[in-house]
């Protein structure tokens, strides 16, 4: 049975479940993970003033969703060297290959969901705003900080790169650092800034896509939620694209720009993330066969079905069958 928690319900868990200590330095804390959902613990390092680092390191004995309100969100990154952890809608599921990077600014309300059986190893930096301002020029804090990065009381701005070697190589090197002490620390804040450097080094070479955002009108914001609900209705036989642009009243190319900056996917990666859900809800009843389910949402081969849900939920079909 999957546990649900709300926020209050999350923080009220870990209060009365969790004892925090020191660790090796002053500077670090310790929290275990509560019980009944596995073990393991995290690492909460203070490594400046408005710069945090959490080393997560989770054994899921259960599957858990934590319902997360809408809140101020810090500029974040998150590269996980194993597991995956999933927002169903919110972004894309995490891990796999796939780490988080995030401006600040509102964060919306969604749904975090863990599951059981994997184990998670998760490294987590969190920066104020205010503190990155201090490390930039004038002209890049206006062309990338508070363009991209700070959006104040608006909409932060999210992005899922992939996880390459190199980001990789620094997040190991984060976790295993070779130094106690003030030397730790230090070298601690230089592989942060080393590691946040390169996203931001990625973004600003990506003018042309993520960080020039064009501007939706409110008529082709309408039409295409319109297309994305004619997807969403149509998983089994999804019609063609130049269809559903027709249907709506927009090009093609409008849609599947509209779509990438709406949305943060392209109506394919929309699709099958939503395919995927539905096999998923479908699969935990228990009542349907991965064969029966596979053909529900759309897909005629199997291997092909079987290889795309592992790669997003990180467990094969067979196992999420009666899973709830």
């Amino acid at each position: 049975m999957t546990l649900t928690f709300t926020q209050s319900d999350w923080n009220d868990l870990w209060e009365s479940t969790t004892s925090a200590t020191y660790g090796f330095d002053d500077f670090e804390t310790l929290s275990s993970l509560p019980s009944r959902l596995g073990n393991g613990c995290s690492r909460a390092i203070d490594l400046a003033p408005g710069l945090f680092l959490s080393l997560t390191d989770w054994q899921c004995e259960r599957d858990w969703v934590v319902q997360v309100a809408a809140h101020d969100h810090p500029i974040q990154l998150g590269v996980f060297l194993s597991g995956v952890l999933d927002a169903k809608g919110a972004h894309p599921t995490l891990g796999n290959g796939r780490a988080y990077f995030s401006g600040s600014g509102i964060s919306p309300s969604y749904a975090e969901h863990w599951y059981g059986g994997q184990r998670m190893l998760v490294v987590n930096v969190e920066l104020e705003p205010e503190r990155l301002d201090q490390w930039l020029g004038e002209e890049q804090v206006q062309s990338i900080t508070r363009s991209l990065l700070c959006k104040g009381q608006d909409w932060k701005a999210s992005f899922y790169p992939k996880q390459t070697n190199a980001m990789r190589s620094l997040a190991l090197q984060i976790w295993n650092p070779p130094y106690q002490g003030a030397a730790r620390r230090m070298y601690l804040q230089a592989k942060v800034w080393e590691l946040l450097a390169m996203q931001i080094d990625l973004l600003t070479a990506d003018q042309a896509g993520n960080l020039s955002t064009p501007k939706l009108k409110p008529d082709t914001i309408a039409r295409l939620h319109y297309a994305r609900e004619i997807l969403t209705q149509n998983l089994e036989h999804s019609p063609l694209l130049s269809e559903v642009a027709r249907q709506v009243g927009v090009s093609e190319r409008t849609l599947r720009r509209g779509f990438q900056v709406l949305f943060g996917l392209t109506p394919l990666e929309y699709l099958t993330r939503q395919r995927l859900h539905r096999a998923q809800e479908l699969l935990q009843t228990g009542e349907c066969t991965v064969t029966e389910v596979a053909r529900t949402v759309g897909y005629a081969h199997l291997g092909h079905f079987a290889d795309t849900f592992k790669r997003q939920f990180g467990i094969t079909p067979g196992a999420c069958v009666g899973r709830n």
